[in-house]
């Protein structure tokens, strides 16, 4: 899953400009022209970093920016993006919870470099906050239950999350369908054929080859075994 950014930006230039730029950093992009459709967005969805203007009709975007921080998580960036310079400007921006101060004209392209920074710093700071176990690029956020790579969500189905947990927790050990079904569908008999199905799933989403797996391997006659450290074998 991208990431989610909303452009709270009331020159539609502008905000087709940095929408642009932001979608080929492959990011998803929602763009609003007054501070109060940005509120009305909110209400369905939250997003994962914010740009926002100052001058804005209507609220602004001081006032936005406080509101915000006073209803939603503290740690979702902020970037502000603004042809207001003054250092009075910057302070009160900073002070009340921006993460950034971006100054008009810019350039788009260090505009994503910052918006990658925040969202990389973000997604370290919730991970740090929460106990999460590491596989190569990927980060498992146990008490979330969602699977990262670098700050990319991967969609996983509930189910899905509960057999990689298993694995991962019992990392380096060679464990049997059964042992697998036990653990995660809480049953010592069943449907044991279930394991593997998610095995499949579960490599067509974390392996660069499924077919040859570096993480989920496949020890014939024996079941299976998760390897953290990416190790090459003869699966």
């Amino acid at each position: 899953m991208n990431p989610s950014i909303l452009i709270i930006e009331d020159i539609p230039e502008m905000a087709e400009l940095i929408s642009l730029y932001l979608k080929k950093a492959d990011m998803s992009v929602t763009a609003v022209g007054t501070a109060e459709l940005a509120l009305e967005k909110l209400k369905n969805t939250v997003p994962d970093l914010v740009i926002l203007d100052l001058n804005l009709p209507g609220m602004s975007g001081f006032e936005f920016l406080q509101h915000f921080r006073a209803r939603y998580k503290t740690t979702i960036p902020v970037i502000i993006v603004s042809a207001r310079d003054a250092d009075e400007d910057i302070i009160k921006g900073l002070g009340i919870g921006a993460d950034e101060f971006v100054t008009k004209p810019f350039s788009p392209r260090v505009l994503v470099a910052r918006v990658q920074t925040n969202l990389r710093r973000h997604a370290e700071t919730e991970a740090a906050a929460e106990e999460s176990i590491k596989f190569g690029n990927y980060t498992l956020l146990l008490n979330s239950c969602v699977l990262k790579q670098g700050t990319v969500k991967i969609p996983l189905s509930a189910k899905e999350y509960e057999v990689l947990e298993y694995l991962v927790k019992h990392a380096e050990e060679t464990l049997s369908p059964e042992k697998i079904y036990n653990g995660v569908w809480k049953a010592q008999y069943g449907d044991l054929t279930a394991v593997a199905v998610y095995i499949q799933r579960l490599r067509k989403k974390i392996e660069k080859d499924p077919a040859n797996p570096q993480f989920i391997k496949t020890m014939f006659g024996l079941g299976y075994r998760f390897d953290k450290e990416n190790k090459t074998s003869e699966n």
